[in-house]
């Protein structure tokens, strides 16, 4: 055994579907990003870094770089997200004890603008080879594990069905009741209008039991291809498919999805006009909505500029149509400046950029303080970054919405949240947090 990481990438001959990577690709083991047709999975795990607490970006971003630094690299490739690829989940809150977490994986496979790899990676000393590598490709995806027995739920650590897909579950509330949530939003709206602060996020969290277990896998799959705009994600047991892009760095540039304004389809049911026209109407043409968007697109963008030389953005949001809601959305573009003589780094980036309004409020202290007040919740990973990470630098870090923690073989927490301005109104957030739910309990298969 060595101390070095080594990795080998090679080409592969696999063809992209139309739900994004390809099913076979996806378990409940598996470590997952994807959007459209293109993404990454991993398999196995080799090692992993673990942090709680404010520092816990930097002290992750110090363990990838000493990792990678004396890394022996071959890409054949040489894409980004080719090389030694890092999967990673963060705790949205500094102080909360939830563990955040990078995760190298034994395998990573590939797919990218149609072409197709994998790579290898080890601490052993053995060489790599292009079939070596290929090997490792049949053995995972054929369900196997180093040890050579199968499995199906290594990476989560719950043991989750390989087979059954549950037809229906039950829920039941989380932390907080609705009323008491609805308590919460008034409360909130309170503050803001004392001067407080002037907007807030609110989450709530409910409990999904399924008696036939939870097939991630089958969640993974149904995201991806009903949610082909969001980028669906899996780590170690959180799942979900997220419209909202915190930082995409390759090279130089780096781009983000602001979303805040939302808008549930169904109330488009029976309303005169096509449904897009409605949702430009009353989402669009809202004061309500459109200073929620400015709050938070403001955020993202003064707390960027000192890593950037050159910005642009929308100078008017855009309404992003997904199956279960519209959302008022801005991407921004920024040329990374050099800091130091280095490009500031992903985890840099995520460092100086999270908590945004869109998932906190503003002022960030202030709202960050009042949630822990009123949520009676820790969030854990939800509204976390979520993503992965190269050795050149490149990733991709959505923020983790629209979805779920597996505690067990059969207990899913799910995850939903809504901006709280002065305008708000209790019965209507509650509304908009059922709204967001419907990606993961379709996907679980739950009916309300």
């Amino acid at each position: 055994m060595t101390s070095t990481l080594r990795t080998l990438t090679v080409p592969l001959d696999v063809e992209s579907s139309s739900g994004g990577l390809p099913s076979f690709l996806v378990r409940d083991d598996v470590l997952c990003w994807s959007r459209r047709e293109a993404g990454l999975v991993g398999f196995g795990e080799l090692t992993r870094f673990s942090a709680t607490g404010p520092e816990r970006f930097l002290e992750a971003d110090m363990w990838w770089r000493h990792l990678i630094l004396e890394a022996e690299i071959t890409d054949q490739v040489e894409l980004p997200g080719t090389g030694p690829v890092a999967f990673g989940s963060f705790a949205f809150s500094k102080t909360s004890p939830h563990v955040s977490r990078l995760i190298l994986p034994e395998l990573v496979v590939g797919i990218r603008d149609g072409r197709a790899w994998a790579t290898q990676l080890t601490f052993d000393d053995g060489d790599l080879t292009e079939a070596g590598v290929l090997a490792s490709v049949d053995h995972w995806l054929s369900g196997g594990e180093p040890n050579g027995e199968d499995s199906a739920a290594g990476g989560s650590g719950v043991g989750l069905s390989p087979d059954t897909v549950a037809a229906d579950g039950y829920l039941s509330h989380g932390s907080l009741s609705e009323e008491a949530w609805m308590q919460a939003v008034a409360d909130g709206v309170e503050e803001i209008r004392a001067g407080k602060l002037e907007k807030l996020v609110l989450a709530r969290d409910v409990v999904a039991t399924l008696p036939d277990g939870v097939n991630a896998a089958e969640v993974l799959r149904q995201l991806a291809a009903r949610y082909r705009e969001c980028w669906t994600y899996g780590v170690d047991g959180l799942v979900g498919a997220t419209p909202e892009m915190l930082i995409q760095v390759e090279g130089r540039t780096a781009q983000a999805r602001v979303l805040a304004g939302t808008l549930d389809r169904r109330d488009a049911d029976g309303m005169d006009g096509s449904p897009m026209e409605y949702a430009e109407r009353v989402l669009a043409g809202s004061e309500k909505q459109r200073h929620e968007h400015e709050i938070a697109i403001d955020s993202l963008t003064r707390q960027l500029a000192p890593f950037s030389e050159a910005m642009n953005s929308h100078s008017e949001p855009f309404i992003l149509e997904l199956p279960n809601v519209w959302h008022l959305a801005s991407d921004v573009k920024a040329e990374l400046a050099d800091i130091e003589g280095h490009v500031p780094t992903c985890l840099a980036l995520i460092n100086a950029l999270h908590p945004t309004a869109a998932v906190c409020g503003t002022p960030t202290l202030v709202a960050g303080a009042l949630i822990r007040k009123l949520e009676h919740l820790d969030r854990g990973p939800y509204a976390g970054p979520v993503g992965w990470l190269d050795a050149a630098g490149n990733g991709e870090w959505g923020i983790a919405l629209r979805g779920a923690v597996i505690e067990d073989a059969n207990t899913v927490r799910l995850y939903a949240g809504c901006g709280i301005v002065e305008g708000s109104q209790p019965e209507a957030e509650l509304a908009e947090t059922w709204a967001k739910f419907r990606p993961m309990l379709e996907a679980l298969g739950i009916r309300r």
